[in-house]
């Protein structure tokens, strides 16, 4: 009899590559990771692994067994998924990952109302970038992420996840408060041709949103300084250092010396939570979307109505429609 937890740490090896991914991956050590593999191997009478420099690979007898670990696991998901339909409760153990300012702005809400409605519930976050966040949820490392993308620009999706958007994010351009555009009622972005950007590290989401979007508008930025985090970014214009994009989502407080002044031609980011398929009837799931969602209409910002979850197979994510949150689903 294949031992479960073993072959979710085969899984676990084939998706991450490595035995320390592997362990990251699931929470535990190398050694623990190391241990369940000798334990399976021995049930098994294969050799699973080999190695491969200073790390180590699947065998042909290995790489059989992972095709069927990842089906069984989806299996047991889609087992899980229903009985916890059929008990009709939110219970058990929920990972969800957020890109940063999302993990300001909108999961303290969303925590609390989920300890407080679904007290059978644990609640596990994590701060995760958007792509890093759907990879996650893909392997089967969390739960759920949310995640964003903007208005111009959608994040990839790969198949077999659903998703429910949760609101619009706007945002603005922050400026020094000595800046001449400061007191505008509205700004174009083409007015900021000439001035330095603070950005995102290269590489980043919102750092190829902002080239591609900039250079579209005839503009070749001048990154001067580039940070990950928006109140850093923020930091840096109040010292009158450059402009930067500055969208509205938990970018509060504001320090001294900025100000922030609507596009003329709306930017925005579309913030949307993603899981698996195969856990779509979990109530868990559900509890948290609509905690999510009630967090975001607390902020009084447009989610363009009540969404509902939805999925597309493949390509990039489209723009949210309108719908019952328990009445339509899609797949991507």
């Amino acid at each position: 009899m294949l031992n479960l937890e073993r072959l979710r740490t085969l899984d676990a090896l084939a998706r991450h590559g490595s035995v320390s991914g592997a362990a990251a991956g699931l929470h535990v050590t190398t050694s623990a990771v190391s241990q369940q593999m000798t334990k399976l191997e021995r049930e098994v009478g294969q050799q699973l692994l080999a190695k491969n420099g200073r790390g180590v690979r699947l065998t042909d007898a290995g790489r059989l067994l992972a095709e069927h670990a990842g089906r069984i696991l989806s299996q047991v998901e889609l087992a899980q998924s229903d009985l916890e339909e059929q008990r009709g409760k939110a219970v058990g153990e929920l990972r969800i990952s957020a890109f940063p300012t999302a993990m300001r702005g909108l999961l303290p809400a969303t925590l609390t109302a989920l300890r407080a409605g679904h007290p059978g519930l644990r609640v596990r976050s994590q701060e995760m970038e958007a792509q890093p966040g759907v990879a996650a949820v893909v392997r089967g490392d969390i739960d759920m992420a949310v995640v964003l993308d903007w208005y111009n620009k959608p994040l990839p999706m790969p198949e077999g996840l659903v998703r429910a958007p949760l609101l619009d994010d706007p945002a603005d351009v922050a400026m020094p408060a000595a800046h001449p555009l400061a007191d505008r009622a509205e700004v174009d972005l083409e007015e900021f041709a000439d001035d330095e950007w603070i950005a995102w590290a290269e590489g980043e989401f919102c750092h190829e949103w902002l080239m591609f979007t900039l250079r579209a508008k005839g503009i070749e930025p001048r990154i001067a300084h580039r940070a990950e985090e928006h109140h850093t970014q923020l930091a840096l214009v109040a010292a009158g250092l450059g402009v930067c994009v500055a969208p509205q989502l938990g970018r509060e407080p504001m320090p001294a010396g900025v100000r922030t002044v609507p596009v003329r031609h709306r930017v925005h980011r579309h913030v949307y939570a993603v899981w698996r398929a195969d856990a779509d009837r979990r109530p868990s799931i559900r509890a948290a979307v609509e905690a999510l969602q009630g967090a975001g209409a607390g902020l009084g910002q447009s989610s363009g109505g009540a969404h509902p979850p939805r999925s597309v197979r493949g390509g990039p994510a489209d723009p949210p429609a309108s719908g019952s949150p328990r009445t339509r689903s899609r797949r991507v």
